[in-house]
């Protein structure tokens, strides 16, 4: 009796599926379809705004330098666009050789100890009263010194028979009512120069990986902030930024706070131009 052949004896040799340990790396996948589509580490860097020795280190499957499993993850997916592949598979291929996908959140709590949130100061009510009561008796004791004054010179006038002048509470024009004090965003927003767009980023909460290019992509800046820094970008056009942890900073852009809410954990790419803030 003769034994009939596996299926797999029925694909050529070089047509028969992937073992998944014969599956190439990702940083070898990467490199491959980088060289294939004619692109360089610099026109990728470029295109992506990712730096040039992270993407070096993910080609050769070092992923130390992106901060962590969720900047790579993000590397990762940004680098496969750049170079026309499927970022999916290289992910799932990720998550099985790093423990899955990590939870979003992870870090906040390492991080709890560090942060120092300065204690609401309750209102002086005492130091405010003494105040007032001062300003009180200060103000009468003017007026009756001032309106002493006043009748003296005018009994002095009228001996000498000259015409009683009129006092000088008679001169004194109303006081004009204090123009009201603008919104501290007006303010910002109108000392910002018009012709120009104007950022800054403030770390707030924890210390955060940014980048920021003019309207030319020349590089403004890219680096860490530490908590309590801040960087202020200008241009005649457009700023365009990348947020490591966008949840832990602080922006102004014109020169008014952007409320928008992000994740703490999230990366986030944003452009700003001109006037009133308006994400690109």
């Amino acid at each position: 009796m003769s034994i009939g052949n596996s299926p797999e004896d029925n694909f050529p040799e070089d047509q028969r599926p992937f073992e998944e340990d014969d599956r190439p790396s990702i940083g070898s996948a990467l490199r491959q379809a980088r060289i294939d589509a004619g692109l360089t580490v610099d026109d990728v860097s470029n295109a992506t705004r990712v730096r040039i020795a992270i993407v070096q280190a993910i080609e050769q499957d070092n992923f130390a330098a992106c901060g962590g499993d969720v900047y790579a993850r993000g590397h990762v997916r940004t680098l496969a666009r750049a170079v026309h592949i499927d970022p999916d598979p290289l992910l799932a291929q990720f998550a099985a050789e790093h423990g899955g996908r990590p939870a979003p959140t992870p870090a906040a709590p390492l991080f709890e100890a560090e942060r120092i949130r300065p204690e609401r100061q309750r209102p002086n009510w005492t130091a405010a009263m003494v105040a007032a009561i001062v300003a009180v008796i200060g103000f009468v004791g003017f007026t009756l010194f001032s309106g002493g004054d006043d009748g003296a010179d005018a009994k002095t006038q009228t001996a000498e028979g000259s015409k009683p002048a009129a006092t000088k509470s008679d001169d004194r024009k109303p006081d004009k009512p204090a123009d009201p004090t603008p919104d501290a965003s007006d303010s910002a927003i109108a000392a910002a120069p018009r012709d120009k767009v104007t950022v800054k980023v403030t770390a707030v909460d924890d210390r955060s990986w940014i980048s920021a290019h003019d309207h030319n992509g020349r590089r403004l800046f890219d680096g860490f902030l530490e908590q309590g820094d801040s960087k202020t970008f200008q241009d005649k056009e457009k700023i365009d930024l990348v947020l490591g942890r966008a949840g832990v900073l602080e922006l102004y852009v014109n020169g008014k706070k952007i409320e928008d809410e992000f994740h703490p954990a999230a990366v986030e790419r944003l452009t700003y131009t001109k006037g009133d803030p308006e994400v690109g």
